[in-house]
């Protein structure tokens, strides 16, 4: 990244997602009693006194053996290989601890500049003498919750960040969220994509909790990227914090320029795949449907062919979401999806001018005259676009009542038969033309 970086490390339960979200100035990790709640390195802006950055939260080190102990210390020494700075947070109601002394003695072996933060100062009466015991200089008093002493927090990260261009605006960003069930393999996905072990990657469903940024230059062009929460059924979502996971997947798919939808290729397209599939279609996102572990599949010459037909039967309503077959375990056809990102997003924002719509409006009722009802026909005067990303259009009519969803599909067709349109949904409204003329 060409900005510097700042992360956030400590044992569990000492409130470094809450101190992340304060300094970000919004709820981007999850914040919940309970250990192990973050466990990859999540990204976030933060701007301090004219030093913009990147802030990372990371997961509670415990220094146990079991697997995600040991992904979450993985990910914590990525994170810090990355940092400029490392702020570790210590809490300083329970004073010292055992596994505060094991992570000091971590960060007392790296060059980095470390900052100690006692956090859950809700006052400054604390007495914080205990911890110069730990090695790393004077600490500062922090309240995540309140926003107390994160001003002399970030003054203090100010004093060693290099001086930095300004964050590109964010229209410059590619947004691309990858959404799909747990395990139908989103973090190896979004590991290869990247060619760096950004993410946990594991057989555990749900190991991914937190949706995750990842902002990746190509070409010349920035993609963000976010990995998101596997998806289950509100029937399967007993948790708190699987149930805001599952809301952040959501909210990340709705506010992205391009959704990555991820099938596994041994399990086929199940329900929850046609609810996940239908909140990329239903926000008007551009929109890949990902067949991933294409290797684990026994296959002929036929077999992608058959595959693809099911798809398009199962997947009836996104029959113009392109399908790709990849393993993002051996990497095969990984790479094409920066290709079909490219190629959907700009068919995404497709503009049509109004003249020539109107040709095509003539020719398709020359050829399928519009419906009549109880004696009236409809009439349609003109079509136009009206937006972008979804390409959406006003038909202006006699009367809207007589415009059948049969007709509009017709004429959905026709301009996607014309002008492609692949890989995004396509809004029509219908409306009654005034007789002063019409306002668009």
């Amino acid at each position: 990244m060409s900005h510097p970086v700042v992360a956030i490390v400590g044992r569990p339960n000492v409130g470094k997602s809450t101190l992340f979200n304060r300094l970000i100035q919004r709820r981007l990790a999850i914040e919940e009693p309970t250990a192990g709640v973050t466990r990859d390195r999540i990204y976030g802006r933060a701007d301090w006194t004219g030093h913009e950055f990147w802030l990372i939260d990371t997961g509670g080190l415990t220094f146990e053996e079991d697997k995600i102990s040991r992904e979450i210390h993985r990910q914590v020494k990525l994170a810090m290989e990355e940092a400029n700075v490392i702020i570790f947070v210590v809490d300083v109601r329970s004073g010292p601890v055992t596994l505060d002394y094991e992570v000091a003695a971590m960060l007392r072996k790296t060059t980095k500049p470390v900052i100690l933060a006692a956090n859950k100062a809700e006052s400054p009466n604390f007495d914080t003498s205990e911890f110069y015991a730990l090695g790393l200089g004077e600490p500062t008093l922090t309240s995540g919750a309140h926003g107390l002493g994160t001003g002399d927090l970030l003054d203090e990260v100010a004093k060693h960040l290099p001086e930095t261009e300004e964050f590109p605006e964010d229209e410059e960003i590619l947004r691309v969220a990858i959404i799909g069930r747990p395990n139908v393999g989103k973090s190896s996905l979004t590991n290869k994509l990247s060619g760096t072990e950004r993410v946990i990657v594991s057989d555990m469903p749900g190991t991914t909790r937190d949706a995750i940024d990842l902002l990746i230059e190509r070409d010349n062009r920035k993609y963000l990227f976010v990995d998101t929460a596997g998806i289950r059924r509100k029937s399967k979502v007993d948790e708190a914090v699987e149930y805001y996971s599952v809301l952040r997947s959501i909210r990340a798919a709705e506010s992205a320029d391009v959704v990555l939808m991820l099938i596994d290729a041994a399990e086929g397209v199940t329900e929850q795949d046609k609810r996940i599939a239908g909140i990329a279609h239903e926000a008007g996102r551009a929109l890949v449907i990902v067949v991933n572990k294409w290797d684990k599949v026994e296959k002929d010459d036929k077999t992608m062919d058959a595959y693809r037909d099911n798809l398009r039967d199962e997947l009836a309503y996104i029959t113009y979401a392109p399908i790709l077959f990849i393993s993002a375990l051996t990497g095969q056809r990984v790479q094409r999806v920066y290709e079909l990102i490219d190629y959907v997003a700009e068919q995404h924002a497709l503009r049509v001018k109004t003249s020539r719509l109107n040709e095509l409006l003539e020719d398709a009722t020359a050829v399928v005259p519009p419906p009549s009802k109880k004696g009236k026909q409809l009439k349609i005067y003109y079509l136009t676009q009206v937006r972008v990303k979804p390409p959406t259009f006003s038909i202006f009519v006699n009367d809207p009542e007589l415009a059948h969803f049969s007709y509009i599909r017709f004429l959905e067709n026709k301009l996607r038969e014309t002008y492609g349109f692949e890989g995004t949904p396509i809004r029509i409204y219908v409306r009654k033309r005034s007789k002063k003329g019409d306002k668009l």
